[in-house]
């Protein structure tokens, strides 16, 4: 049901965890599975330097948290926008078409903690 690169990430999740003092963080839910994601960055000279998450949910729900922040991790800010809920089920050789929802909360949560990181530098503007 799941591929490899599905199991490889929910057994050995990357960068999961807290983050202290974030400069972007968001919380991203679906109330009918019951996953919450929460997706922490760090920016430095507009690229995201670390990230972070938690996640509370299924096997996918943990895959595709784990696959974003691999994905995210070193890019521009804009181009972790770019990542999509596809972008991240193709990197992890596909996701069954019931678990295509988890990988939408993972890219959200990620541009959510992007919005969160400008919003902060706005107001500090």
């Amino acid at each position: 049901m799941y591929s490899e690169k599905v199991m490889d990430h929910f057994t050995n999740p990357r960068n999961m965890g807290s983050m202290e003092n974030p400069d972007g963080k968001a919380q991203v839910g679906n109330p009918t599975c019951g996953d919450i994601m929460e997706i922490a960055i760090k920016v430095e000279e507009n690229k995201i330097k670390d990230i972070r998450f938690k996640t509370f949910g299924c096997g996918a729900a943990v895959a595709t948290s784990s696959m974003v922040t691999e994905m995210a991790k070193g890019k521009t800010l804009e181009e972790a926008e770019q990542l999509t809920n596809k972008t991240v089920a193709e990197a992890l050789d596909g996701l069954p078409p019931v678990k295509m929802h988890c990988s939408n909360l993972a890219a959200d949560a990620l541009h959510k903690a992007i919005q969160d990181y400008r919003e902060k530098q706005t107001k500090k503007g």
